[in-house]
């Protein structure tokens, strides 16, 4: 492994330590990396904060986006302690960062009791077929919104 790639690796896993031995949340840490410096950083943060949605991956990116003050991370690198689960996975593309390292593998996690697999076989079943019941309600209504988006001459495209 080259010398940048292991720094970067070795300071999400230091952040996944840190974690697991502050009670701050799960064995998880992550860095947003851009021209060989760190804009993000996070650890798991779950349990700490009572919020689903603060996994290492998305404080990261959270970070080097308010850094950078883009919601585009184009040119920029993700190196995580473990493989990101589906809601990171997902806001790694709408970050559009650029490539992922990571250490563990869901399939480790998994054995050590987190539940990462189980939404990816969810993910992969048509609708009717999830656990989690959906139900569409007022999609004309709803469309409205989108209409009005889409009409605006300043908009920002995703």
């Amino acid at each position: 492994m080259t010398e940048p790639h292991q720094v970067f690796m070795e300071a999400a896993i230091a952040l996944s330590l840190e974690s697991v031995r502050t009670h701050k949340g799960g064995p998880y840490g992550a860095v947003v990396v851009k021209d060989n410096t760190i804009i993000g950083r996070g650890m798991n943060l779950v349990t700490l904060t009572n919020d689903p949605t603060a996994h290492a991956e998305m404080l990261a990116i959270r970070e080097a986006c308010d850094r950078l003050q883009s919601w585009q991370l184009t040119g920029c690198e993700l190196y995580t302690s473990c493989e990101p689960c589906p809601m990171c996975m997902a806001a790694i593309y709408w970050a559009r960062l650029e490539r992922v390292y990571y250490a563990n593998t869901k399939e480790t996690a998994a054995a050590y009791g987190f539940g990462s697999q189980a939404i990816y076989r969810q993910l992969g079943l048509p609708l009717a077929e999830r656990q989690l019941s959906m139900t569409q309600l007022l999609p004309t209504e709803a469309r409205v919104a989108f209409e009005e988006w889409a009409n605006q001459p300043d908009k920002q495209p995703y």
